[in-house]
């Protein structure tokens, strides 16, 4: 009788009793046991569009790199150019491989000279640690997985600044759009004390900021914020509010086969600095154009497209796939983002899309389906 294989548990955070505790509606995601939702979706939302929501993105990765060459290494390594990028700056870019295809795409930190903190997806923690430790090679750098270390919290939406500020104390009305600082706590205890960083970032097209610290630090944090009402909210509005002003989804819009280009990011990939991990065949699809292209795609029904069904040329033709879809909460719409043949990528082109039985008229509109509310 052949020994059965033993499942692999899910990842908790340091918050996962206080979201069991609030009556969460847990899911798997990205190998962690995460909060879907608390009250409804919808709920969740509007509190980000209207007032300020709290989210534990805890289960995302951190690596730091220090060390004689560490910013030789991250030019290297990152699509985008952080030459000569002061300290407290952040920049959104990816790792490529050779052939294009994306690693993840992540948020480098500059902390300071030749220190740098990378934020990495959740899901492709193990992996991107293994390429991150291959890329190493030849260079003099001391490079350290800290994500079983840090905790980390997102206050997102129009009343997020004041909100971090007067629930937290923690001063941050000074910070810009992508920039950040670190924050030498006292220590009086070794709860309390430590090292935090806070950056005005996001992932939700409204005003926000993201605080790193350790799991005490982030708990209490947590239960400040609680305690002064500011709404829970899970992975299901993380998603629609990314979604509703066209950021991508590592594995639906990025993937080892949908490269930045393809995913109309080429702004994020600088080809005219040195060469990076990837360079040379993201030049060349640029220049020849990709096959294919992500768009935005609108219904003109309420019918909703969900990830993976065909999109349909006017002939009924196959020319791709939906890769998110949604009814658009902030905008009462059904739409979608979808990776579609590149002569059907041009904005007003009429599409269809297969779903279930049926197939319903569309068209080619921008992916950015709501306006981001992002203060400069």
């Amino acid at each position: 009788m052949e020994a059965q294989q033993e499942l692999k548990k899910d990842k908790v955070t340091c918050l996962h009793d206080k979201h069991v505790a609030l009556g969460a509606t847990m899911v798997s995601f990205g190998g962690f046991n995460m909060p879907l939702l608390y009250k409804s979706i919808q709920i969740e939302h509007e509190a980000v569009r209207e007032k300020a929501g709290l989210f534990d993105v805890s289960h995302m990765g951190e690596v730091t790199v220090r060390g004689k060459d560490a910013e030789r290494y991250v030019q290297h390594l990152f699509t985008n150019d952080i030459a000569e990028a002061p300290a407290g700056k952040i920049y959104y870019g990816m790792m490529c491989y050779e052939n294009g295809g994306t690693v993840d795409d992540l948020l480098v930190y500059k902390l300071g000279e030749n220190d740098f903190f990378l934020v990495i997806n959740a899901a492709n923690i193990d992996k991107d640690w293994a390429w991150m430790q291959q890329q190493a090679e030849g260079f003099d750098i001391d490079l350290q997985n800290r994500s079983d270390y840090y905790g980390q919290i997102a206050i997102q939406g129009p009343e997020a600044e004041e909100v971090t500020e007067r629930v937290l104390g923690l001063a941050c009305r000074e910070l810009t759009f992508y920039t950040c600082k670190v924050i030498k706590l006292p220590l009086p205890s070794e709860r309390a004390g430590g090292e935090v960083i806070i950056s005005r970032t996001g992932y939700t097209g409204e005003d926000g900021f993201e605080v790193y610290g350790s799991h005490d630090f982030i708990r209490d944090c947590w239960d400040l914020l609680i305690a002064a009402g500011v709404q829970v909210c899970g992975l299901g509005c993380r998603d629609t509010l990314r979604f509703e002003v066209g950021l991508p989804l590592y594995g639906d819009e990025l993937s080892e086969t949908i490269t930045p280009i393809m995913a109309g990011l080429g702004m994020f990939v600088k080809l005219d600095k040195a060469a990076f991990v990837g360079k040379e065949a993201l030049a060349k699809q640029k220049a020849e154009g990709p096959a294919k292209k992500l768009v935005g795609i609108e219904l003109f029904d309420k019918a909703i497209p969900r990830h993976g069904y065909t999109v349909l040329n006017m002939e009924g033709e196959p020319i791709g796939e939906v890769t998110t879809g949604y009814h658009a909460l902030s905008v009462d719409k059904s739409v979608c983002m979808a990776l579609i043949d590149s002569q059907y990528a041009k904005l007003d082109t009429e599409v269809q899309i297969q779903i279930r039985k049926k197939v319903f008229p569309g068209k080619v509109v921008k992916k950015q389906f709501y306006q981001k509310s992002y203060k400069r």
